[in-house]
């Protein structure tokens, strides 16, 4: 939905690779100054259609490399990645490693979507020197206003608590809405609502918030 576009602060926004206006809605983000991740498909545990650009357990790392440099060649702009979907394919460790040693010589982030405790994504991006950092609180998991509301709640309390806090959306029309009513209430409350770029710069910074819609 491209109303994502309009929705208020230094959203993050998480693009599908290869998809039919995928590429035109980063270039509109990025030209207003948003940041923009590539939001790769990978496995999942249940098997779920992936989507091109997608990156499975049986690619090698050279076939794991080529699907993200296409991905990046598309949006070269993009800051960094993060999983779409992938509960399967971040607890190994060979294709993060692969991944990571490839967003390591592009000198981009990871943004771990945490789809699965189990994942190892951040564990080995840190240790290939990847700027990481977790995903919180997914905040739409349920439409209605209240799920929203109390999810956004939440994500209040662990930027207050742990001075960072990460959230993802989705662009369904009723996320859009709704938080186009939340977000301002961040600033009432001393939260600032940043890029992800600079927040793994500045993991230091206080009472600071990313959301990403992708």
């Amino acid at each position: 939905d491209a109303n994502a576009l309009k929705l208020p602060g230094q959203i993050t926004y998480a693009i599908l690779p290869h998809t039919p206006y995928g590429k035109t809605l980063a270039q509109q983000a990025y030209k207003h100054n948003k940041d923009v991740l590539l939001h790769i498909p990978m496995e999942s545990t249940i098997g779920k259609k992936l989507g091109p650009g997608a990156l499975t357990s049986d690619m090698g790392e050279i076939a794991i490399q080529e699907e993200l440099q296409k991905a990046f060649a598309e949006i070269p702009f993009a800051v960094g990645i993060n999983n779409h979907m992938g509960s399967k394919l971040t607890q190994l460790y060979s294709p993060m490693a692969w991944t990571m040693q490839f967003l390591k010589e592009k000198n981009v982030l990871f943004l771990d979507s945490m789809t699965t405790k189990l994942s190892k994504g951040e564990q080995v991006a840190k240790l290939f020197g990847v700027p990481t950092l977790h995903r919180h609180v997914f905040l739409d998991n349920q439409l209605s206003e209240s799920y929203i509301t109390k999810q956004f709640e939440q994500l209040i309390r662990i930027a207050q608590s742990n001075k960072t806090a990460v959230g993802i959306a989705h662009p369904h029309p009723e996320s859009i809405e709704i938080l186009t009513k939340l977000i301002p209430k961040l600033a009432e409350l001393n939260i600032e609502l940043v890029a992800v770029s600079s927040l793994v710069k500045t993991e230091q910074a206080p009472n600071r918030t990313v959301q990403s819609s992708d």
